[in-house]
């Protein structure tokens, strides 16, 4: 047998790797170690101690040696309840939101088909297309992050993307957008006969939900998946997404997820948290009264603008992100630069709500920061 290193044959198998992939970066975690951790819209809370024994004595009793079974079912029919998903819908689990967006994405990988979404925005919308081969274009939002609707219908109009993402609110820009706006380009869609997937993560801060829209009408939006996930609710340690769509459409898209995807342990932590709903409840009311105290005080601060958030989420823009961020990493505390995510988010960067004391810290390291 021909003597090769090591070496020689990772370069070799290298090569037989896509090389749009090879090129590709890829996502980022920051390492937060000893830092207060604000740059990933978790709910800061954990649970009271009595449900983390409860918790921890129920996962004891799993049988773990066994595929995940019917209690996934039980899993649907409890999310189903907890979001009141309408009649003549049906329920999908996902490990994560993400998993969800690749397999919509790999359903509906169609020859010269393309997913289209409003920039900037949630960057796997870009991914799940770059890895499946589908084109992806972006419509930039306007200078105050609001949807262009000239341009996006125009582009809906050009591309006919067989996926149209609007996140509702969206990330990182933390608002929602208006209401006759969206209505008009899930219209727009419609009419040539592509999907819309409403991405409702930060849903339990927002002010408004599209299912309201879609209980009314729902015949108007036949062809609209709403997307949510427990890890605002505060479950991000559970990998736990679900989407909700027509009963014909989930039918379909559930053929390309993976068997056993959900494992026991995640289902049981969310069956046990939709059984003590009002314990987060509680915890994201906490969270939006933290997060008008915070952009209040971030609005007195000089050289600072602060946009409204209907998400667990702060944007705002400062005179020098990159020092900014690099000064407030130095007093202990992360958050986000997203100045280089897009041209519209210039000097800008991404702030979590945190607790009252979380918040404090902030705004003292961003203050001192400046």
């Amino acid at each position: 047998m021909p003597s090769s290193s090591s070496t020689d044959l990772t370069v070799r198998a290298l090569a037989r790797l896509r090389p749009d992939v090879r090129d590709m970066h890829a996502y980022a975690v920051q390492d937060a170690r000893g830092l207060l951790k604000l740059d990933a819209m978790e709910n800061p809370y954990r649970l009271p101690p009595e449900l983390q024994q409860a918790l921890g004595e129920r996962l004891g009793a799993l049988a773990l040696n066994r595929y995940p079974g019917e209690r996934g079912e039980d899993l649907k029919r409890a999310l189903a309840a907890h979001a009141g998903v309408p009649e003549g819908h049906a329920l999908m689990l996902g490990n994560g939101s993400d998993e969800l967006i690749s397999l919509i994405a790999m359903a509906c990988d169609l020859p010269g088909a393309g997913i289209l979404a409003p920039l900037p925005g949630f960057v796997m919308y870009a991914i799940s297309a770059q890895l499946q081969g589908l084109e992806f274009t972006g419509v930039p939002l306007t200078a105050d992050f609001a949807l262009d609707e000239a341009a996006m219908l125009a582009a809906i109009e050009r591309e006919r993307p067989v996926i149209l993402y609007l996140a509702y609110p969206n990330n990182p820009t933390a608002n929602l957008w208006d209401t006759a706006v969206v209505q008009r380009l899930i219209d727009a869609q419609g009419a040539h006969g592509g999907l819309v997937v409403v991405d409702e993560a930060y849903q339990p801060f927002a002010g408004r939900t599209w299912l309201d829209a879609i209980r009314r009408e729902p015949a108007r939006h036949g062809h609209v998946l709403l997307m949510r996930t427990l890890s605002k609710f505060g479950l991000a340690g559970v990998r736990l997404g679900y989407l909700i769509g027509p009963q014909a459409l989930v039918a379909e898209l559930d053929k390309v997820r993976p068997p056993y995807n959900i494992s026991v342990l995640n289902c049981e932590c969310a069956l046990f948290a939709l059984e003590h709903a009002d314990v987060f409840v509680q915890q994201a009311e906490a969270i939006r009264r933290d997060r008008a105290v915070l952009v209040e005080a971030l609005g007195r601060l000089p050289g600072v603008r602060v946009w409204p958030s209907d998400a667990n989420m702060v944007l705002l823009r400062v005179a020098d992100a990159d020092k900014t961020f690099a000064g407030m990493k130095a007093h202990g505390v992360l958050v986000k630069n997203v100045s280089r995510m897009h041209p519209l988010l210039a000097n800008c960067l991404r702030l979590t709500v945190g607790t009252a004391d979380e918040n404090a810290r902030m705004l003292a390291a961003l203050e001192a920061s400046l």
